[in-house]
């Protein structure tokens, strides 16, 4: 079934693009696009990491058990879950810029009106409603990218998962310095404008393909049902689950865990957090070129990766001077985001361009399961323990789980 599914991909993606192929290799307009959705991914995931880097503080002022300050972040990807599922479909129907438009817009109005949260029940509710508006950037974002990119997708897939740990760097550099001097609510407020205008911008200057190339065939749902049986979307999809366990978890406890544990300022706290960023930023688009070299296995490139995750995890966990965090933040960063485009290349490998914005969707629906369980998991630890080693020893398991996954994917993924 795999092997027939994959060969299906194969004729559908050659067929969408045989009139004008080589303009995804020549046009330049393929960076904008790619800048586009880059920047998208971007406001999204500073969206949601943004509640992170204040939550310590601000968790307190409005008597959220500290237990409970990963809940918003929960929240957030139990809503991101449901809309990865149906946003992914919704992708290949509507295309890329119409679903990176309706993501954008409303979780810009989401993100606006958290600033004005007063309690933990109003913020789980809009931080479910902020998850589900977000959940088909990325999938619009796997749409467009497979379109514009043929033999350098796995640059380009580095280069657009630079958002992410970017977003991090972002907002634990400004977010906890507006909300010092402004208040926390105006710095939701800024990043609801923010989000809602570049969904504008999506909406005007984005385009779904090559003008060369003809429309896709519609997917059918039975095609899309079949990804589910393809055996290496199922262990990518285990393999990315693991890793975002311990990838959102650190996300969502970095901060937290080194100013309650040590007593670092939240300031200090976010700069160590942003030089984590930093070494995922520069890790991500280098890990995605190798990937593209003749002879590199993706699939040896992601389980090295996750197994230094797991140690460097460890490491962290065993340091206690602010010191220590920023000589090992770099090197996290590096590892905890750094399989992230080797993975989503392999994905779009699996499945093909006609296929992309459904198994993009799927996938990432199951990795974010991960995402939104270990941020409570992590608080129980914690907060039963107050033992920093052991919460990031429960973070930890996840990168494991997920190497012993890609241990099951087939060595050779046909390339589309």
């Amino acid at each position: 079934m795999e092997k027939n599914l994959a060969s299906s991909s194969d004729a559908s993606g050659a067929d969408w693009a045989a009139p004008g192929a080589g303009e995804t290799e020549v046009s330049p307009y393929r960076w904008v696009a790619l800048f586009i959705v880059w920047a998208a991914f971007l406001l999204s995931y500073v969206d949601r990491v943004a509640w992170s880097t204040v939550a310590a503080p601000v968790g307190a002022s409005l008597g959220i058990k500290v237990s409970l300050l990963g809940a918003f972040v929960t929240a957030f990807y139990a809503g991101y879950v449901v809309a990865n599922i149906i946003g992914g479909m919704l992708t290949d129907f509507l295309g890329g810029r119409a679903m990176m438009t309706l993501a954008l817009l409303p979780l810009g109005v989401f993100t606006f009106f958290f600033g004005e949260t007063t309690s933990l029940t109003v913020g789980i509710l809009i931080q479910l409603a902020m998850g589900f508006a977000a959940g088909a950037d990325y999938s619009a974002g796997m749409k467009v990218i497979p379109a514009w990119f043929t033999r350098d997708r796995g640059r380009a897939m580095g280069i657009y998962t630079t958002a992410t740990s970017l977003a991090v760097v972002l907002a634990n550099a400004i977010v906890p310095t507006i909300s010092a001097q402004y208040g926390w609510s105006s710095a939701f407020r800024m990043l609801g404008v923010a989000t809602f205008a570049w969904g504008i911008v999506s909406l005007l200057f984005l385009k779904n393909r090559p003008g060369g190339e003809r429309a896709p065939v519609r997917n059918s749902a039975k095609e899309m049902l079949g990804l589910l049986r393809n055996r290496n979307l199922i262990f990518l999809s285990i393999a990315g689950c693991g890793g975002l366990w311990a990838t959102v978890g650190f996300g969502a406890w970095g901060n937290a865990l080194m100013t309650r544990q040590y007593g670092i300022s939240s300031v200090v706290a976010g700069s160590i957090i942003a030089s984590f960023g930093i070494g995922a930023v520069i890790a991500k688009p280098t890990l995605g070129w190798i990937s593209d070299l003749p002879g590199v296995s993706r699939r040896l490139m992601s389980i090295l990766v996750l197994v230094a995750f797991a140690i460097t995890l460890m490491v962290f966990g065993m340091c206690s001077t602010v010191t220590q965090f920023y000589i090992v933040a770099p090197v996290l960063g590096a590892f905890s985001y750094g399989y992230l485009p080797v993975l989503m290349a392999q994905v779009s490998d699996a499945s093909g361009k006609r296929l992309a914005g459904a198994s993009a969707g799927w996938t990432n629906a199951i990795w974010q399961m991960g995402s939104a369980v270990s941020p409570l998991a992590v608080g129980h630890v914690y907060g039963g323990t107050h033992s920093i080693v052991l919460a990031v020893l429960t973070l930890a398991i996840g990168p494991v789980v997920g190497l012993i996954a890609m241990l099951f994917v087939s060595r050779r993924i046909a390339q589309i």
